[in-house]
């Protein structure tokens, strides 16, 4: 990696370990403003440095850095009811940014960030669903209603905040990354 897509990569874990702290809770599973966070690396990083940044970020809660939400970190947080949807942050990264990579160049960065971010949502309710399925001994519908329909309205705004700020940052940076 060159030193600016560190630099980003390093921004980038900063703003997802603040964005964690930024903690209402609902239930099992808090609101934080991860979600939007997530949403601006597809836009605004390569695909490579945002799924660096993300992967970067787990390890460092994983050893046991507070950088998870309520100030969490370790192996248990991921490990426990909710941490499928952190390690759902990576795979879905994967998935966006590779979506965001195969959608057509006429479409703009926004589109395309977009369905980026869509995708990586989608992706972090399914394993954050399925790990809590586990965890808590719940069904199909008592999770969902629990970890995924509560949140589906605050996070689709955060997505098409963090999208926004996203394709601000790229502008301001003078590059498209969504193509690389």
């Amino acid at each position: 990696m060159r030193t600016q897509q560190i630099a980003r990569a390093g921004v980038s874990i900063a703003l997802l370990a603040l964005s964690a702290w930024v903690t209402v809770p609902i239930g099992p599973i808090p609101v934080t403003l991860q979600t939007m966070v997530l949403a601006i690396l597809p836009a605004a990083l390569d695909r490579k440095t945002a799924c660096t940044a993300v992967a970067v970020y787990l390890i460092l809660g994983a050893i046991g850095l507070p950088v998870f939400s309520g100030f969490g970190g370790g192996i248990g947080a991921l490990a426990g009811p909710t941490g499928g949807f952190l390690w759902g942050f990576l795979l879905g990264m994967l998935a966006g940014t590779t979506v965001a990579r195969l959608l057509p160049a006429r479409l703009s960065l926004f589109a395309r960030s977009l369905a980026a971010s869509v995708t990586l949502l989608l992706i972090s309710y399914a394993c954050g669903t399925a790990q809590l399925m586990v965890i808590g001994s719940l069904d199909v519908a008592a999770a969902l209603a629990v970890a995924v329909l509560p949140f589906i309205v605050p996070d689709a705004i955060k997505l098409a905040v963090g999208t926004s700020i996203g394709c601000s940052v790229a502008r301001a940076a003078g590059h498209v990354p969504a193509r690389r």
